[in-house]
């Protein structure tokens, strides 16, 4: 990767990893997103730097001192000022997401705290060139190296509102809810947001399959089973099989393989930072990991079918998957058992009622041709989809 310097050019090495993961994050896809400005003339610290960048995926623009280009300095989504080279950057326009760094002493403060108010306080020079050069906050490697990793990352895929999140749970076997789960992914891509569907349910049988991608290109579960700390989003998505105007993350044919919480949290959150919506569909039992993606989750939804059996199977369901996620609603599908209704099953449950699944008829008929359910806006399940979708980003925008 090259690097553009104060009329020289510098190329330094990447370090970044693979989507696959190997405990490290991953960079933007094509050679990496672009990134901060660093200033600096202290090599060591530049190196520091630079392998930050590339573990966060990111590319950037190195100067020894304030840019000749005024947008270098001004447009870069952060800027990297090691205190070798604040003396230098005085009088440069003030801006957010400046950031003061030095090694080898300290942690992360505030400069708004004063002298003494953080881990890099006890120093009051380092407050001053802080102060002078209108910094957010002040490092010192290597203890903050993971932060700032994660704040490079951030910067450089220009994180802004997280994606609307909703997971989707059967009451029993058979619910419904992969079915669901599908439809309301193709709904949310209709809406013109950003979608990704993650198939949170290794025995399933893969939700590919069901919108009939399975032979799409791109990364399955068994590439990300190792991935933990951070996930670069745009290279998730990009990696991913494209189906029917979203992106998807399912299982392949192989053995079932164990993802742990660690990958379960750094893929949903990388998928969470590309903003939009994100779907996932996840099994009955509630293990480390499936507890990790409950956590993400905006909103939870439970399909339960209008038999007594069903609702009690669901109350324990609910019961487990309700210790963590915050807002769990009942999906009530028909048809009734004598004496049941929509109403009847969420008030059973003790859950906030999301909706009553309408029954299609032509459904399995739909699935046996290989279209995918909810496939058309017009029909029973993409009507319900599409309410469901403007209820919830409309409450989103509003909150």
């Amino acid at each position: 990767m090259t690097f553009r310097t104060a009329g020289a050019s510098r190329t330094a090495r990447s370090a970044r990893s693979s989507p696959a993961g190997d405990g490290r994050a991953v960079g933007g896809a094509g050679g990496g997103t672009a990134g901060p400005l660093i200033v600096t003339e202290d090599l060591a610290l530049l190196d520091d730097l630079l392998r930050l960048c590339a573990a966060a995926g990111a590319e950037p623009e190195v100067h020894h001192t304030v840019p000749e280009h005024r947008a270098s300095w001004t447009e870069a989504p952060l800027v990297l000022v090691g205190d070798d080279a604040a003396a230098r950057c005085r009088g440069a326009t003030r801006r957010p997401g400046v950031i003061l760094v030095g090694r080898d002493r300290g942690g992360l403060a505030d400069p708004a705290a004063g002298p003494g108010g953080g881990p890099a306080g006890g120093d009051p020079e380092v407050w001053r060139r802080a102060v002078e050069i209108g910094a957010d906050c002040v490092l010192r490697l290597p203890d903050a190296e993971s932060w700032l990793v994660d704040r490079i990352a951030d910067a450089a895929e220009g994180a802004g509102q997280q994606a609307l999140t909703v997971g989707v749970i059967g009451g029993r076997g058979g619910a419904g809810a992969s079915t669901l789960a599908c439809a309301l992914a193709l709904a949310g891509a209709r809406t013109g947001r950003r979608t990704l569907l993650v198939d949170g349910d290794p025995l399933g049988g893969g939700l590919d399959v069901l919108l009939g991608g399975e032979r799409a290109e791109g990364r399955r579960w068994p590439d990300f089973v190792a991935s933990k700390g951070r996930v670069g989003g745009g290279a998730l998505e990009e990696s991913l099989p494209s189906v029917r105007g979203l992106r998807v993350l399912s299982w392949d044919r192989g053995d079932s393989v164990l993802v742990s919480a660690d990958a379960m949290r750094a893929v949903l959150a990388a998928a969470r930072r590309r903003g939009g919506i994100v779907v996932v569909d996840l099994p009955r039992r509630i293990d480390a990991a499936v507890s990790e993606a409950l956590a993400q989750l905006d909103l939870g939804l439970l399909v339960v079918p209008g038999e007594l059996r069903a609702v009690a199977a669901a109350h324990r369901v609910a019961t487990h998957a309700g210790a963590v996620l915050r807002d769990l609603r009942a999906v009530v599908r028909g048809p009734y058992a004598s004496g049941l209704d929509d109403q009847w099953v969420a008030d059973t449950l003790g859950l906030p009622l999301a909706g009553e699944l309408p029954h299609d008829p032509d459904l399995l008929a739909v699935l046996d041709s290989g279209a995918p359910p909810g496939g058309e806006a017009n029909g029973p399940l993409g009507r319900f989809c599409a309410a469901f979708w403007e209820r919830a980003l409309a409450a989103e925008g509003s909150s």
